[in-house]
C-alpha cells in the first residue's frame, strides 16, 4: 500500500520519480529541525526539498525558503543567518487546526463577544 501511495501521489512526502532523480543527481546539502532533507545539484542550478511526512510548504523554515528560493547563496547549515531578538520562533499555517486564529468577534470563538455595535428590532 505505502509503494501505491508513493506512485501515485505528491503530498505524501516524494514520488518515485523525485526518488530516483535525487539519487542520481541530489547531493544533501542539510535537514532541518522537523526532518526536512534540502538537496542541490552538483553545480547548485537546482534545489529542493524531501518533506518529512506531508508536503506542507509553510513547514520550511524562512532560513532554509530563501535558500531554496536563491536568496542565499549559502544554505543555514553553512552560514546561518544571524537572528533579531524580538523574532518568534517559526511555526507551520495554523489554519483549519485547532490552533489557527480566531478573531474575539468570530462564531468560531469557544467564547463568542457579545455584539455591541447592533440593536435588534423588537416589534411593538
Amino acid at each position: 500500500m505505502n509503494f501505491l501511495k508513493r506512485l501515485l501521489t505528491w503530498w505524501n512526502g516524494q514520488t518515485m520519480n523525485t526518488q530516483v532523480w535525487t539519487w542520481l543527481y541530489g547531493e544533501k546539502v542539510g535537514e532541518d529541525a522537523q526532518g526536512n532533507i534540502f538537496y542541490q545539484t552538483a553545480g547548485g542550478k537546482r534545489r529542493w526539498v524531501i518533506y518529512n511526512g506531508e508536503s506542507e510548504a509553510s513547514r520550511i523554515d524562512p532560513d532554509w525558503h530563501g535558500w531554496l528560493h536563491f536568496t542565499y547563496d549559502e544554505p543555514p547549515t553553512k552560514a546561518p543567518l544571524k537572528h533579531q531578538t524580538w523574532e518568534r520562533p517559526h511555526i507551520m499555517n495554523q489554519t483549519g487546526t485547532t490552533n489557527a486564529y480566531v478573531p474575539p468577534g468570530s462564531i468560531m470563538n469557544t467564547v463568542p463577544e457579545g455584539r455591541r455595535d447592533y440593536e435588534a428590532w423588537q416589534p411593538e
